[in-house]
């Protein structure tokens, strides 16, 4: 099987992000983002998806923490775009459902080649710590625009917000998991009734 890893760079008047990504790995996460509370989220996507991210990142952080966000989930999605090739053999589509006590959200990922992000979570207070919730949209929408994937993303129920993030991001990565995973039944072959994505 083909090494499905990339290493992509961003650098911008705002940001400068390094990314590396492995969806063949175990896990492992390499973090420095300066966001602890988003590096907290990003490991749990890794675990759960059993994907190694090395993910290093300097951020106009004085003003606040958007740019930052946004750029990580840029370059994230640049990078499982690059490690997906072709995507032939995979299974293309996943989904999870990750419950946290009170808090359950579901996450639906189609590497389509069609970028669309559908989001309905709502938090209970606008920050978790000094992290600003309303980037989490920033985050996926990065990354769909740029790993050419449709996700739907839900929080069906929940009172905690630092709960309903987990969720949130387990899910996430519980269902990229399931949808790079090579398919053995389709190997070789593209997922897809047009020959490509």
């Amino acid at each position: 099987m083909q090494q499905r890893q990339a290493q992509i760079s961003r650098e911008t008047l705002e940001t400068r992000i390094n990314v590396g990504v492995n969806l063949d790995g175990s896990g492992t996460a390499a973090l420095a983002t300066g966001i602890p509370f988003l590096e907290h989220m990003l490991d749990q996507v890794a675990r759960h998806g059993l994907v190694d991210l090395d993910i290093q990142a300097e951020g106009d952080l004085h003003i606040d923490a958007h740019h930052t966000v946004e750029d990580i989930g840029i370059t994230l999605g640049q990078a499982f775009a690059r490690a997906l090739g072709d995507k032939k053999g995979i299974r293309r589509y996943g989904h999870a459902y990750v419950p946290l006590d009170e808090a359950l959200s579901r996450v639906v990922i189609d590497f389509s080649g069609r970028p669309g992000l559908e989001y309905a979570v709502a938090f209970p207070r606008a920050r978790i710590g000094d992290f600003d919730v309303d980037l989490f949209h920033e985050f996926f929408q990065g990354f769909v625009n740029h790993a050419q994937a449709t996700v739907h993303v839900d929080c069906l129920r929940g009172v905690n917000a630092h709960h309903i993030a987990e969720t949130v991001f387990k899910a996430f990565g519980r269902a990229v998991r399931m949808a790079v995973e090579p398919d053995p039944r389709m190997a070789g072959m593209m997922p897809s009734t047009k020959g490509r994505l």
